[in-house]
């Protein structure tokens, strides 16, 4: 249950229930972890135990296809791979609204 302050005006009739702004603030600095999916593909566990150096795993998106961003496992936003520098990065395209995912 979230933890609430009643703002004191001195009138009982305009006094009301408001979130704790350090509950917000807390929430702000948790770490999340980000993940990118690329794609996914389902083997069975043989085919698994077959793969080995310089196997390939062909996924179930084409090139230029979004990717998935996802918050703690949880379906996030859609993004496109970019580099940066000589690193790899993720340019949001869409954040996904809660209802679709």
């Amino acid at each position: 249950m979230a933890a609430k302050k009643e703002a004191k005006t001195g009138n009982p009739s305009e006094e009301k229930d408001l979130p704790a702004a350090d509950n917000l603030e807390q929430l702000q600095d948790m770490d999340v972890e980000v993940s990118i999916e690329l794609g996914r593909r389902k083997m069975t566990l043989d085919q698994a135990l077959d793969l080995g150096d310089n196997s390939v795993i062909e996924l179930n998106k084409v090139i230029g296809e979004p990717v998935e961003v996802r918050l703690n496992g949880k379906l996030f936003a859609h993004g496109e791979v970019v580099t940066v520098s000589e690193n790899f990065g993720v340019r949001v395209l869409e954040i996904v609204d809660e209802s679709d995912s």
